[in-house]
């Protein structure tokens, strides 16, 4: 059996942004997705909370830490078979962190990385809904004081 299709995958990202109000975005370097801007995040490990997950994957993939605001929103990726059957669902809680420290880098899960305006993701391919998670982020990063 499946386990991937039988159960939704908990998951955990983190837009992280800088006092200039730009926010982090990494260019997944693995599929699904490869190829695709998103921010930085990863799978739940049993025992760890969400925002653990947050922090860890933003480590472990971009090279950055950063402190955390809080929580912004969750998302669904649900991917289907041409029968229809589910054959991907991820839930991905979804924080907010002010940059502390450390320079984005590439790795084996981001093949690109750069600080971008929340608000203007030019012609960037991105994830499904990844600009509505990002202008709630920037709203709520600035009610915590950030630009």
């Amino acid at each position: 059996m499946n386990v991937a299709a039988t159960f939704p995958i908990l998951a955990a990202s983190i837009a992280v942004f800088r006092d200039d109000g730009r926010v982090l975005l990494a260019m997944r370097g693995r599929p699904p997705m490869k190829g695709v801007w998103t921010l930085p995040g990863g799978r739940v490990e049993p025992g760890e909370t969400l925002a653990q997950t947050a922090l860890r994957e933003l480590e472990e993939e971009v090279g950055v830490t950063a402190d955390l605001i809080g929580f912004n929103t969750h998302v669904e990726h649900i991917r289907r078979n041409d029968a229809g059957a589910v054959a991907r669902h991820f839930v991905i809680a979804s924080f907010i962190g002010r940059w502390r420290s450390g320079e984005p880098r590439t790795g084996p899960e981001a093949d690109a990385v750069m600080w971008a305006d929340p608000f203007d993701l030019k012609d960037l391919t991105v994830t499904e809904g990844l600009p509505a998670v990002l202008r709630h982020a920037a709203v709520l990063a600035a009610k915590a004081g950030l630009p």
